[in-house]
């Protein structure tokens, strides 16, 4: 039991388990049972010239496992990992799951700000990184969290460890001190979190979603269904690992429940996709539109073949149909396929055998019959078919509460269990949903989501800034960018680049850096008297408008 975790209630754990969406075991055994000895022999996963098998991805793993257990990692304990797509995250994935302690899903684009935070939240106990990401080093900021939070009692470099960091280099490849039967020791409860991933809510302190062994398992597999896996299937990873499409919808978990193989890079740029997708037969790619609209508008997409495709899954944003079109004219053999989810749970898919409307329009509905979606209004009531309603989900592998957050669950939570997501939908009339905005104050940069909050909390801390609103502005690629509407002090002056400058000093991650800066006399008011962020976001996108005209 982890205390700050809120369970299912009973009630509704015995119902899912009657069904058979739960099975009462861990992603350890689960994995171990129907995925390592199986496919023993398959290729499990790529990384450049690496290739392993599902036999050698459970021999290094167990390895890693036994090495961190001798560190004195233990069941429960958390982990930060913040590694790129390469194997070793891979590795240690399935090294924490075979002792059952829980990674947190951070990112290499993470720094300081949000490194502390992860670990303060968790009490974690190792953090994993890179040695570098261009031109940052992760050490001198770990080492820094370490002196601040006296939980971080290990932290592993992937590449050239400095003196007072574990090298995770030797962590692979060390003898372990101790016997396997160590491992097989472990008891791990499938109701108690298997990962914690990361919420990209409103509020300026990241939340941490617990998904259980349980949901988790049912999750990826449930997913490889509506996305068609086979055995014979390969996943191309492009998006960041850690996040929840690329590693369970189904992404990582998901292709390997199949025993089909994923493929890894670091790399995004249209070449360097092109030539992985005809080398490796590459039948799936996960993206978010901004992606993919970079990829097809490259000139040279028409020099590789690209005929092994079947689906692209784009999720994090809505697709506009036109790019859809785009894309099946320029590869024949793929379906786009429109998909909505959430780190929190439910998931929801186009399938291929929808009409063509539906398919252009909506983001699909539900994968498992017992995902309950409410549409509620600002009443609190249902509202009625076809109207706009929040969404709020329940169900099997949706969670019940963020960890450690007693507070903020009495508020996006209904007393009977559903999760207020904050987006606002309509169904379309298949039934299937559609995605009209949010009640968040977030903006959506490519799939990245930004709390408006913590960047206007971080400004605030300007000596030039009496006020900020930060508002999203429309963005052909990335859907929205983020645009800090700022009020500055009587005499003060402020401008962009010193503005961006006094940001890169509080050390976090650079995707949420504003990209335009207003300034401003005053703030439009809403009838009860708080900032209107719409008339805002109005007036930022009308003088966009404008000076587009002008060019």
């Amino acid at each position: 039991m982890l205390d700050g975790h809120v369970k299912f209630p009973p009630d509704f754990a015995a119902a899912y388990r009657a069904k058979g969406y739960w099975r009462d075991r861990s992603l350890r055994d689960e994995f171990a049972d129907h995925v390592f000895a199986p496919f023993a022999d398959r290729v499990a996963a790529i990384d450049g010239d690496v290739r392993v098998t599902y036999a050698g991805l459970d021999a290094i793993s167990t390895r890693l496992a036994l090495n961190l257990w001798d560190l004195g990692l233990r069941p429960l304990d958390r982990a930060v990992v913040m590694l790129p797509n390469v194997i070793e995250f891979v590795y240690l994935y399935f090294a924490l799951q075979k002792l059952g302690a829980i990674p947190i899903c951070a990112l290499a684009t993470h720094r300081y700000h949000e490194l502390s935070q992860f670990t303060h939240i968790a009490q974690a106990k190792l953090c994993v990184a890179p040695d570098r990401a261009r031109d940052f080093a992760f050490a001198p900021t770990i080492a820094r969290v370490q002196g601040e939070s006296r939980c971080l009692e290990h932290a592993a470099i992937l590449g050239e460890a400095p003196p007072g960091f574990l090298s995770f280099r030797a962590l692979l490849d060390a003898e372990p001190r101790c016997d396997a039967s160590v491992l097989d020791g472990i008891r791990i409860d499938p109701t108690d979190p298997a990962v914690f991933q990361l919420s990209g809510g409103t509020t300026g302190v990241p939340k941490l979603i617990p998904r259980t062994h349980n949901d988790y398992w049912f999750n990826s597999n449930l997913a490889t269904t509506v996305t068609e896996v086979t055995p014979e299937s390969c996943l191309l990873l492009v998006l960041p690992i850690g996040h929840n499409l690329p590693l369970a919808c189904p992404g990582l978990q998901g292709f390997m429940i199949r025993g089909a193989r994923v493929v890894l890079s670091t790399s995004a740029r249209p070449a360097d996709v092109f030539r992985l997708v005809q080398e490796h037969g590459v039948t799936h790619i996960h993206v978010v539109p901004a992606l993919l609209i970079r990829w097809i508008n490259d000139p040279d997409i028409g020099k590789y073949d690209l005929s092994s495709l079947r689906m692209i899954q784009s999720g994090g944003q809505r697709l506009q149909p036109e790019i859809r079109l785009k894309t099946r004219a320029l590869i024949p053999s793929v379906f786009v396929q429109e998909n909505f989810g959430m780190s929190e749970g439910t998931l929801m898919f186009v399938r291929t055998g929808d009409p063509e409307d539906v398919q252009l329009e909506t983001v699909g509905r539900p994968i498992c019959e017992d995902d309950e979606v409410r549409l509620i209004g600002e009443d609190g009531s249902e509202v009625a078919f076809g109207e706009v309603g929040e969404l709020c989900v329940r169900g099997p592998y949706t969670l019940r509460g963020y960890y450690g957050a007693a507070e903020h669950n009495a508020k996006v939570f209904t007393p009977d269990g559903f999760y207020c997501s904050g987006d606002l939908m309509r169904q379309h009339p298949s039934g299937n949903y559609m995605v009209e905005g949010r009640i968040k104050d977030v903006i959506n940069r490519g799939g990245e989501k930004i709390s408006a909050e913590e960047i206007e909390n971080l400004i605030l801390q300007h000596p030039a800034v009496q006020n900020v609103a930060c508002v999203a502005m429309p963005d052909a690629v990335l859907g929205e960018k983020m645009c800090a509407c700022v009020i500055p002090k009587a005499g003060a002056t402020l401008d962009f680049d010193s503005l961006i400058g006094f940001l890169e000093g509080k050390e976090f991650a650079r995707h949420k850096l504003p990209e335009r800066l207003e300034l401003m006399d005053d703030f439009p008011l809403s009838t009860f008297g708080k900032v209107s962020k719409k008339s805002l976001a109005e007036a930022v996108a009308a003088r966009l408008a404008a000076e587009a005209r002008t060019d």
